[in-house]
């Protein structure tokens, strides 16, 4: 992976509840962190195991390490959401981590 591949700009969200001027409890989608990244889609092997899951939308996002990233947190990239199904820091060498992110279905 070369630094010039991560041409895009992502977001990471987290999810929080916070409590509104009435003393209601809100929750809500913030944003922790823009980022540039690498987006692909899926292929071969990766393609066909997500499918087997009915995860058809699945994007694979990589950015430079960060141990501040779980999958409790979401992706934006070009107005669509992605939940993160998974984390990967590649090689175990601390310079990228490869998010596998499905699509949020916003239909409703």
């Amino acid at each position: 992976m070369e630094i010039g591949e991560l041409r895009h700009r992502t977001t990471l969200q987290k999810f929080s509840t916070n409590t509104n001027e009435n003393g209601f409890e809100v929750e809500n989608w913030q944003d922790y962190k823009t980022v540039w990244a690498a987006v692909t889609n899926l292929s071969g092997k990766e393609y066909y195991a997500a499918a087997a899951v009915q995860a058809e939308n699945t994007v694979k996002f990589t950015i430079r390490y960060t141990d501040e990233i779980d999958t409790t947190m979401r992706v934006l990239f070009k107005d669509k959401q992605y939940n993160i199904i998974s984390i990967d820091n590649i090689k175990y060498v601390n310079k990228f981590i490869e998010i596998k992110a499905m699509e949020v279905d916003s239909s409703g």
